[in-house]
């Protein structure tokens, strides 16, 4: 077994050591029952910044649907919905006696 791969066990049992050899340069595996289980790395090595979130859009949807790609061309969907809510405190400061 090659130096960087670790039975669940040993690795539980000299996890510092794993954590070590992670850190110094050479990702660790970690196995369970013989298969591939998890990768310890050092994170300084990678550069992992998160996808910027998309709108979710009922175009979107659409487009992405091989079903229904190609039938949303034309239709505008994002149309603003004007809505102007005013604030009524005049219901609750009123007196009742």
């Amino acid at each position: 077994m090659s130096s960087n791969v670790w039975k669940m066990q040993d690795a539980k049992a000299r996890f510092s050591e794993v954590v070590r050899r992670a850190k110094a340069g050479e990702p660790q595996r970690v196995t369970l029952h013989g298969h591939d289980a998890v990768i310890v790395a050092d994170p300084a090595r990678f550069n992992v910044t998160p996808k910027p979130a998309k709108r979710k859009t009922l175009a979107g949807f659409i487009e992405a649907s091989k079903k229904y790609r190609g039938l949303a061309e034309g239709i505008e969907f994002e149309q603003p919905f004007p809505m102007h809510i005013e604030a009524r405190s005049s219901v609750f400061d009123e007196d009742e006696t």
